[in-house]
């Protein structure tokens, strides 16, 4: 297993720690649902340093940007950041992410998933036709994501950086906690607001970027935060989880994610998409909360009232900002209505639930 620069201070905490798309990774600290509430109502710290960062440069980054990605990196500026999908040739999704614009044009940082570094570096090398410069840099990059309604108050004091009033989905660069060439993006996976940070660890970034953060957030209730509660944070909002949600067979619009899909230019499997629009497609990612006792697990049945499957649960959880469980899954296009009630196979029982909008309430 790998470590990132902070797995000693996860241990020295009393993290859970765990394997985790081949990095040994904190699953939780003083418990999933107290660290939920932390980032919900506070702040949170987590380490997302497992995660894979590229960086492609020159005159034709862009035009490779835009042949493999769904969403339309042109509309991109200098310090603007884009939710995107690498779509393979069978309609399907080889990772999601996100393209940072570094340099109009010229410059681009492209963030994956850490189980898919490999692959995505492999699928944009091959489409790599016209000797865009490509560099990996994921190993020597560390990411900290801090969320939270309070997260940008309580780092604000640690750099000159506007953060408190940093837009969605745009970032800058400069120094933190005394390190310089941090990117500080206002991007997260929780929907509860803060930032993430991106910084080499060179002469003892980390250390001292960790020690910077925790000594000035301790006070305020800033805490450490495991991936259990990433995952039920990302869950109640209805975002994707890779591997689970979207996947090489899925398409991004059966996962609803259209608004990520623009037809104004080529790219990988534009004309799969471009069909499964004007016809329709068969199944559906349904947000649903359960009616009846029962938790909601990857891979259980979704049927309807008949008995007949109609789908698969893709996430669930027992949602603890809301006190009930909730899932993800793909079902039927003429069960995906709100408000349809369908029903989860869980231990040989039909347990009934409905469809509901995202984020869940």
């Amino acid at each position: 297993m790998k470590n990132t620069p902070f797995t000693q201070k996860h241990i020295a905490l009393g993290a859970k720690m765990a394997e985790f798309a081949g990095y040994n990774m904190p699953i939780s600290y003083s418990g999933i649902n107290d660290e939920h509430a932390t980032v919900r109502n506070n702040a949170g710290i987590f380490d997302v340093s497992h995660m894979g960062e590229f960086i492609l440069k020159g005159e034709n980054a862009l035009d490779l940007i835009q042949r493999v990605t769904s969403n339309d990196a042109s509309k991109l500026t200098n310090g603007k950041a884009q939710y995107s999908c690498l779509p393979n040739n069978e309609g399907g999704i080889v990772d999601d992410l996100l393209v940072y614009c570094i340099e109009e044009n010229k410059t681009y940082m492209l963030v994956v998933n850490a189980s898919n570094i490999e692959k995505d570096w492999n699928w944009i090398s091959a489409h790599n036709t016209k000797a865009v410069e490509m560099h990996n840099i994921s190993d020597k990059t560390c990411l900290l994501a801090i969320q939270g309604p309070n997260a940008t108050k309580i780092l604000q004091p640690l750099t000159e950086i506007d953060i408190l009033n940093m837009k969605y989905y745009t970032f800058a660069k400069g120094n933190f906690a005394g390190v310089d060439n941090v990117l500080i993006s206002a991007t997260g996976y929780t929907g509860a607001g803060g930032v993430e940070i991106y910084f080499e660890d060179k002469d003892d970034a980390a250390e001292k970027i960790w020690n910077a953060i925790f000594e000035i957030g301790t006070p305020q209730g800033l805490k450490p935060i495991g991936l259990g509660a990433r995952d039920t944070l990302r869950l109640e909002m209805g975002f994707c989880l890779y591997g689970n949600d979207i996947d090489d067979t899925t398409s991004p619009l059966e996962a609803g994610l259209g608004w990520i899909t623009k037809f104004t230019k080529d790219f990988t499997s534009k004309s799969i998409f471009e069909k499964q629009k004007a016809e329709g497609v068969s199944k559906k990612l349904v947000g649903f909360e359960m009616m009846e006792r029962g938790i909601p697990r990857h891979d259980y049945l979704i049927k309807d009232a008949a008995g007949n499957v109609i789908g698969k649960v893709t996430s669930g959880t027992q949602a603890p900002s809301l006190g009930k469980a909730i899932g993800l899954g793909y079902a039927t296009t003429a069960h995906a209505v709100l408000d349809t009630e369908i029903f989860v196979e869980i231990r040989n029982n039909a347990v009934k639930a409905k469809v509901v909008k995202f984020p869940f309430e």
